[in-house]
């Protein structure tokens, strides 16, 4: 059913919706899969008719919209690594400019017609197909899988994800360019989920973050939703390449492997500081900003010298975490059931939040 693929951690933006009419990428890199150990898909329940025993079970801490009663363990692929499939075309309605997988399986084996799979390139979600995980199975081909990679070789690769990106419109009639630059849809559902875990350290109180990116991404959001006051508690960048981290420090925010999304924590060094977790690729920019050259050079450009190419442009809007993963993080957090928290979530929508 598939090109031979090696396991990754499945993404923080996975279920993302984002902007309005947008046209997002391939949620998985050629080669890949992840498993959602979550349920996913229809048929779906009301948090109205769930039963709060229920919930608490399946480890949901506050009330959500609704629930998917579907099987856990949907497996996530990029659609070119399918093989030997075909599309149920009658699954693939409700819609609007693509695939949206509100119908349930829209993809079949192309051999035995058994559905199979959901495909989903809908407007504002990434393009994935989701392989259902009661009508397939894995199988293991030798010599496929990718070696776990160390801290230190992440490091050494260096593959940052950037904080602003091309975005694409569906159907823009206007000419020229289809898109416009904005902040990451990557950053944004990294930076939902880690706000979700320093609002649960923070224990209701002010909060402080380092200067730069960092203070860009969160501080505003900290200050909105947070009182203020004195002696703050202090969030730090933490992880591989970066000095011993601050002793005094009640937060570290530190990378997720890319591969097994195990959470790094110091080595070695006993800490009560919180961890809170960050996609390694948006990590590396926050720790290891990319320097920029205040003026063009001339001349040949010196061995180990940056190009002079000017930086990419940036957002023209202040940075908004995303309010459905944050949404969706916290309430799976045991502190959920705080009722400050609670009425966090139940004072703002993903319309209505101001971060």
């Amino acid at each position: 059913m598939t090109a031979p693929l090696s396991q990754v951690a499945l993404p923080v933006h996975a279920h993302q919706i984002y902007g309005n009419g947008t046209q997002l990428p391939v949620l998985m890199e050629p080669g890949t899969f992840a498993v959602d150990p979550e349920p996913w898909g229809p048929p779906w329940r009301m948090w109205e008719d769930i039963d709060p025993d229920e919930a608490t079970a399946r480890g949901i801490h506050a009330p959500v919209h609704a629930l998917s009663d579907g099987a856990p363990g949907t497996i996530a692929i990029a659609p070119g690594d399918t093989r030997g499939t075909v599309l149920i075309p009658e699954n693939g309605s409700g819609a609007c400019c693509g695939l949206g997988g509100g119908d349930g399986p829209n993809m079949a084996c192309e051999a035995c017609g058994l559905p199979v799979a959901t495909r989903v390139d809908d407007c504002s979600q990434w393009q994935v197909v989701w392989l259902a995980p009661n009508a397939v199975r894995r199988r293991l081909v030798d010599n496929t899988g990718a070696a776990l990679r160390s801290w230190a070789e992440l490091l050494a690769a260096g593959r940052s994800t950037p904080p602003f990106a091309s975005i694409p419109r569906w159907g823009d009639r206007s000419g020229g360019p289809h898109h416009h630059w904005a902040w990451s849809p990557q950053w944004e559902a990294a930076a939902g989920r880690a706000l979700a875990h320093l609002l649960v350290a923070s224990r209701g109180g002010p909060v402080t973050v380092p200067y730069g990116m960092v203070e860009e991404v969160f501080q505003r959001a900290l200050d909105t939703l947070l009182p203020t006051g004195p002696a703050p508690r202090r969030a730090v960048l933490a992880g591989p390449g970066l000095p011993v981290p601050d002793a005094h420090a009640d937060m570290l925010i530190v990378p997720t492997h890319p591969q097994t999304a195990e959470v790094w924590a110091p080595d070695g060094t006993a800490t009560s500081a919180y961890l809170v977790p960050m996609p390694f690729g948006v990590w590396l920019c926050l720790a290891f900003p990319a320097p920029h050259l205040p003026i063009p050079a001339s001349g040949v450009m010196p061995a180990g010298v940056l190009r002079d190419d000017p930086p990419l442009p940036r957002a023209h809007h202040r940075f908004r975490a995303d309010w459905r993963v944050f949404q969706h993080t916290l309430v799976r957090l045991p502190a959920a059931g705080d009722p400050w928290l609670r009425k966090i979530l139940e004072d703002r929508t993903p319309h209505s939040c101001v971060f």
